[in-house]
């Protein structure tokens, strides 16, 4: 888990890595092999160095058999709103004309919804298909790409 905590952040080289885990650089080595072999991390070459990241795609496929599904029937001119009203848990909010997911079972957030596979440019409660599709809502996580630490200096300039 710590190696994936890292490697989440930023691309590493094997000896960095196990430099910041104060581990030797075979063990770490073994545990990557692991993590590439079920395709978790993924190594990139650059040159002669083998730079290591998470593969992020991988690890939402990993967590694909944990998604609650559920079934709802709307009429044909109803918005994929109507068939989320139908669940419970699902909290929304309406700023102006348009409505927002806020949260699930709780969990509030940040959610976009998916329509078979792809992002729509309309608000949830504008979309009315026209034939039976799968609706994902996918809460967005935040993930760091740079960390900044600011320090303030207090010399005259």
């Amino acid at each position: 888990m710590q190696i994936m905590k890292i490697l989440l952040n930023r691309e590493m080289h094997l000896s960095g890595l196990a430099r910041e885990l104060h581990l030797s650089t075979p063990v770490v080595s073994r545990h990557i092999r692991l993590l590439e072999d079920v395709d978790l991390i993924k190594k990139r070459i650059v040159g002669n160095v083998h730079l290591l990241s998470v593969n992020t795609g991988s690890l939402e496929s990993a967590l694909e058999p944990f998604i609650e599904e559920s079934v709802a029937v709307i009429n044909k001119h109803d918005s994929l709103f109507d068939a989320l009203k139908q669940l419970p848990g699902v909290e929304v909010q309406r700023v102006g004309d348009k409505q927002y997911i806020t949260s699930i079972d709780g969990e509030k957030g940040y959610y976009i919804y998916e329509v078979d596979g792809k992002t729509p440019d309309i608000p949830i409660n504008e979309y009315k298909p026209k034939k039976n599709v799968t609706l994902q809502v996918k809460k967005l996580v935040p993930v760091n790409k740079k960390k900044i630490e600011v320090k303030i200096s207090f010399k005259n300039k």
